[in-house]
């Protein structure tokens, strides 16, 4: 029988799931099936509604070797596995003459730990163990959660915290799951035969397709065990993300908070002498953190210094105490020696990490309002890391709607350690970059405003001009507005002024969950929908809902974000130009996310408005309008208020007919 072709398998698959084939998306599957064929690596954008997934997923089944697809977001994850791939693999089936087999893993804190849930959890301040059901007042929320939690134990099949619905919270899963390093071991746990985690490891061994997160490819990455299984294909979407999660998992924290902690965990395990070294040198360095002040620190200061090297020289005495005494009196000794083992050894390895001092390591203070200082210490880049460790023995895809900024992929390639496209060299990864475009048509569906005439946004300044500007551009689009700000308390400020002011809903970020918010707004046409980082990028709501998307300012990091302006001040200092590579790109990404907010089907018209002038007079305003779908672009304030009640009106007018 002669091997089906891709378009073949590809038209196949777009029936299964009721799509239309798109002209980017047949490019696509075709250059996904040549840079795995070759084995190089690939960035390609494709925008909103070109059916991406299917893209990658049908020539990666056509292969046949086993693929990794990691993604950022818990939606896409659902998608690929409850909807994509179980259609894509029932309609290819007859065409490939198999059937691929498909798992999703994540980390193992991810899983419901039946020990935990069986034997209770470690107790803090006495010895032994406590049950946690007892523990908790039925009446009370985490009791609720947990009783909802040990019920579910009994009829959840994958024991995955986000197949539970509704979910419980952070403090009630913690009753019930462990981190890698606190798990027993399925060979010495009672219930390793039953755990959840372990089962989803063997069903992603045999599997072809594992789906996976951005946080657990980045573990695998930097922690050298791997915990997924050998892969020939890497398939990584909403690529935008990842340098993001990565460098979330590669940072450190330590906390008075977790610092004590540890030291009560381990308190009843080692002689008194042992414990009080690590008492000490907790004491010391809550003392240090009371006076710390937010800020990235250069150099470490000589106190910090000696306090950290105490914290560090004790927790390893800790350690070595743990694995050499036992003590048959305390309950379950095995998981309770397992949980101050994991809190002692974290505690050692940030403030090593710290001590050592990597010119590669941004270390700096945080303060929180709720939970006090923090010390903290990430990788000033994570590129190298990523060169080394993701492009190597596989071929690697990236995709998104957006990776190709001010008009090429270079910038998105360097955070990811590639050198420039087209680049030869023996060590350098082969890559290329392209863009399927988009099936939308955004020069007629959209309108980019630039609100030129308004003042220049001052750091925390009122800006009476711009609420101004946005009450009337509410006003004339009857509603129907996402407002993302570049901070909670502007998108604060806006919402409590324009409700003094405007005679329709506005809903505010914080004050509902994430997905009751998006819930409501694309419900009511009249509704507003406010907010920051989360909705920029993780809102989808097609039609009439959302006509008018207002960023208050260009979205650059803050001057004072630690991280960043160390990043900035390197490229900088390595004579490249820090402005453009860390705080253009950063904007460019965020902007790029939020215009996508705008067109979400073939039908949708609307404006996003940029209240921000130097989007049109900053010398950077041309590489950051590269960056945005080519909308039909103006700085004509009356033109866009005729345009926006234009498409209220057809908008309320096409309402009247469905009705």
């Amino acid at each position: 029988m002669t091997k089906p072709s891709l378009p073949e398998l590809l038209h196949a698959a777009v029936a299964a799931v009721g799509g239309t084939e798109r002209p980017g998306q047949v490019t696509m599957a075709e250059t996904v099936a040549e840079a795995i064929d070759d084995g190089s690596h690939l960035l390609v954008q494709a925008g909103t509604g070109t059916g991406k997934s299917l893209g990658y997923l049908v020539p990666a089944l056509a292969h046949g070797e086993r693929v990794v697809v990691a993604t950022a977001t818990l939606a896409l994850q659902r998608q690929l596995v409850e909807r994509d791939l179980p259609r894509t693999v029932d309609a290819l089936h007859p065409l490939l003459r198999r059937r691929p087999e498909f798992a999703m893993l994540k980390g193992r804190s991810n899983y419901l730990c039946l020990h935990r849930l069986h034997e209770g959890m470690p107790q803090e301040e006495e010895e032994g163990l406590f049950d946690q059901f007892e523990a908790a007042a039925p009446s009370s929320k985490l009791g609720r959660d947990l009783l909802r939690l040990r019920d579910w134990a009994d009829e959840t099949e994958s024991g995955d915290r986000d197949n539970l619905t509704p979910g419980v919270s952070d403090r009630a899963w913690a009753q019930v799951s462990v981190s890698s390093r606190e798990c027993l071991g399925a060979t010495r746990c009672a219930y390793g035969q039953e755990c959840f985690a372990e089962m989803a490891r063997e069903r992603a061994k045999l599997a072809e397709v594992v789906v996976t997160n951005h946080a657990l490819l980045a573990i695998d990455a930097i922690e050298g065990a791997p915990v997924l299984p050998q892969h020939e294909v890497l398939i990584v979407d909403e690529a935008h993300e990842l340098v993001s999660r990565v460098t979330g998992v590669a940072t450190g924290e330590l906390t008075p908070g977790q610092v004590n902690r540890a030291v009560r965990r381990a308190a009843k395990l080692v002689d008194e002498k042992v414990a009080d070294q690590l008492q000490t040198a907790a004491e010391g360095f809550e003392r240090l953190m009371e006076l710390a002040l937010p800020g990235r620190l250069e150099e470490v200061p000589e106190d910090l210094g000696y306090a950290l090297m105490a914290l560090r020289d004790a927790a390893r005495t800790v350690i070595s105490a743990l694995g050499s005494t036992r003590d048959k009196s305390v309950q379950d000794e095995d998981a309770v020696r397992k949980q101050a083992l994991a809190s002692v050894e974290s505690v050692h390895d940030v403030a090593e990490r710290i001590t050592n001092g990597s010119e590669y390591d941004v270390v700096w203070y945080e303060r929180h309002d709720r939970f006090g200082a923090s010390l903290r210490v990430a990788p000033m880049s994570v590129s190298g890391l990523l060169r080394e460790k993701l492009f190597t023995d596989r071929s690697v895809i990236l995709t998104s709607a957006t990776l190709k900024l001010g008009g090429d992929f270079n910038g998105v390639g360097a955070s990811l350690g590639l050198s420039p496209e087209g680049t030869q060299g023996d060590d350098l990864p082969v890559w290329k970059g392209v863009d399927v475009g988009s099936p939308f048509d955004y020069r007629r569906q959209g309108i980019l405003y630039v609100a030129q005439h308004l003042a220049r946004p001052a750091r925390d300044g009122a800006r009476g001009d711009m609420l101004d500007e946005l009450t009337e551009l509410i006003e004339a689009a009857g509603g129907r507005t996402l407002g993302l700000f570049s901070s909670m308390r502007g998108a604060q400020a806006a919402a409590e002024e324009l409700r003094g002011r405007l005679d329709m809903p506005i809903l505010l970020q914080g004050e509902e969950t994430l997905g009751e918010l998006i819930k409501n707004f694309a419900a009511d046409e009249e509704t507003c929908l406010f907010g920051t980082l989360s909705l920029w990028q993780g809102v989808d709501v097609p039609g009439p809902s959302c006509q008018l998307v207002v960023m208050d300012k260009i979205p650059f990091p803050r001057p004072d974000d630690p991280l960043m302006s160390a990043r900035q001040k390197a490229v900088d200092e390595a004579g490249g130009n820090g402005f453009m590579a860390v705080a253009a790109t950063h904007a460019a990404l965020l902007m790029a996310q939020g215009a996508g907010r705008l067109v979400r089907a073939s039908g949708d018209r609307g404006v996003v408005a940029v209240l921000d002038p130097r989007l049109a007079t900053a010398r950077y305003g041309s590489y950051l309008r590269a960056s945005l779908p080519d909308f039909w672009y103006t700085t004509d304030r009356n033109q866009v208020r005729r345009s926006l009640a234009a498409i209220d009106a057809a908008a309320k007018e096409k309402g009247a007919q469905d009705a």
